[in-house]
């Protein structure tokens, strides 16, 4: 989207560089690990050289790759990057949790400044056979997330998420449900993801009329 509508200078650190982004209306550099940079964390401080206006991460593994993230965006770089996390709430835990006691206070203050907001996905069979569909949980940093953030209140952010979708929030549940209801997805494989099992047992009983209790699978493996 930046790239078809924006004059930015973005570039990107993957492992490995899976699809080519062709330049269009901005500059793109890609560039791949073992290739052309050693790890993420030294990939983000050679491309803070090139005064970028976006930084894509492919994953944030450690604490020295999520500091400089972190610090490169209160400075005003867009980062985008990934995390193997299953809810935006521990996203926000993992991304403090990986840092010492001792730094935690100051990591909750640079973020609470820096966050803009944070999508999580599972990715489900689709009942037709073909390919998977995502269920999603979006949460955009509001004054409310940065308070809870700054105050170690992570926990209370699926409130402010359930509370939140006249600004475009949603939490997992909400589209687990979604997708059920619309008969895209197995009730079953999406009870397995569900965060509050009772509240979607409960749902899914009104939408679907299930007459027995859902059960709570081992998720489908690729390929079954």
């Amino acid at each position: 989207l930046i790239n078809t509508q924006y004059r930015r200078h973005i570039i990107t650190l993957e492992d490995p560089i899976e699809y080519i982004h062709a330049t269009k209306r901005s500059i793109v550099h890609q560039r791949g690990m073992h290739y052309d940079i050693r790890d993420f964390a030294s990939g983000i401080v050679a491309a803070l050289r090139e005064d970028p206006d976006v930084v894509v991460v492919g994953e944030l593994r450690d604490q020295e790759t999520m500091k400089l993230a972190v610090s490169a965006a209160e400075v005003g770089t867009l980062i985008f990057a990934t995390m193997h996390t299953s809810s935006a709430a521990s996203t926000v835990e993992r991304m403090i949790d990986v840092f010492p006691d001792d730094e935690q206070p100051q990591v909750r203050a640079m973020l609470s400044q820096s966050l803009a907001g944070v999508v999580s996905q599972v990715l489900l069979h689709r009942l037709d056979g073909e390919r998977r569909v995502p269920a999603t949980e979006v949460l955009v940093a509001t004054p409310a997330v940065s308070n809870l953030i700054r105050e170690s209140k992570v926990p209370d952010i699926y409130s402010v998420i359930q509370a939140g979708k006249g600004l475009g929030m949603h939490t997992l549940d909400d589209s687990l449900e979604d997708l059920v209801g619309r008969k895209l997805v197995d009730p079953e494989e999406a009870y397995a993801y569900a965060q509050n099992k009772a509240r979607f047992e409960k749902a899914m009983k009104g939408a679907m009329s299930l007459d027995v209790p859902l059960q709570n699978p081992r998720p489908k493996r690729a390929g079954e």
